[in-house]
């Protein structure tokens, strides 16, 4: 493998301790990937700690916190035609970004491969690893893996080329639940978007869990729905947040947060060529839904 082929973008805002193990792990990779670390505005110590310890990684400084957007900065800050997402608690596997790269190399069409994700010190399967592997979207003649319209992006691997394409992370979505959206706009743009087992991540997030998570992954689901979805859908799932709201405090948390973004999303709006809405209609139902969201 060509070291220029594949590099690393880590997003993180104040989180130093975890970025350096993460960042330990990644330059021990014997792929020797260059790293680019997009600070969001931190106010921890995260600049002064990669300029002392890390002087060979690439650091972006955002005046302020700019979300998932902070990735797209990243991926233009490099130069290598892949590029592999970190967070700032995630790393990869030995011999993995290798074996991605080849993938790619074989395979033009292919936009994004999501890999399997292992957890914590036990290495244990994240929970959608199965539902990315039993995706009834199944294969594709010219693509390595199984489709689907879903990965974790602590644990994905871009065609760089292609994320430019179909124009990164949304602004709008901030964070939360913002891969199914660029899964969506991917594949409408005609990149494949493919869950590939062989290529391995880990991820150690923190116990506790994240202040707001509920609220803001089921805020960005909705957004996403009428960026891209039918309306007649899009009010659907409008209607039964609305109902859930009335006595969820997440709910209902998240219905006033995507009203007040509605009108941006409308002016946004962009709705899916019939193909990638019969894949994401497929997706819709209830034992599959979780490949087009992520956890």
């Amino acid at each position: 493998m060509n070291q220029a082929s594949v590099g690393v973008v880590i997003a993180t805002r104040d989180r130093a301790p975890t970025l350096a193990r993460t960042l330990r792990h990644l330059l021990d990779l014997p792929e020797r990937p260059p790293v680019v670390v997009v600070d969001n505005a931190s106010t921890d110590g995260t600049r002064d700690l990669l300029a002392r310890d890390f002087p060979q990684v690439r650091v972006v400084c955002l005046p302020r916190n700019r979300g998932a957007l902070a990735r797209t900065h990243g991926v233009r800050a490099l130069a290598t035609p892949y590029v592999a997402f970190s967070d700032d608690d995630s790393w990869w596997a030995p011999g993995a970004l290798g074996h991605a790269v080849g993938l790619f190399d074989a395979h033009p069409w292919l936009g994004l491969l999501a890999a399997r994700t292992l957890v914590g010190h036990a290495a244990a399967p994240d929970p959608l690893n199965e539902v990315l592997a039993t995706s009834p979207l199944g294969r594709a003649t010219d693509l390595p893996g199984t489709q689907v319209l879903g990965f974790l992006a602590c644990a994905c691997v871009v065609r760089r080329e292609a994320y430019l394409d179909a124009g990164g992370f949304h602004p709008l979505l901030f964070f939360g639940a913002e891969e199914t959206l660029l899964a969506y706009d991917l594949a409408a743009r005609g990149w494949g978007v493919t869950h590939c087992p062989d290529v391995v991540a880990h991820h150690h997030p923190a116990p506790s869990p994240r202040t707001g998570r509920p609220a803001v992954v089921r805020r960005n689901a909705l957004l996403t729905a009428w960026l891209r979805r039918p309306l007649p859908y899009a009010l659907a799932r409008t209607r039964d947040l609305a109902g859930e709201a009335r006595h969820d405090p997440h709910a209902r948390q998240a219905l006033r947060e995507a009203l007040a973004r509605l009108p941006a999303a409308l002016c946004a709006r962009r709705p899916l060529p019939p193909q990638v809405e019969r894949a994401a209609r497929t997706l819709d139902l209830p034992d599959t839904a979780a490949i087009g969201a992520t956890v």
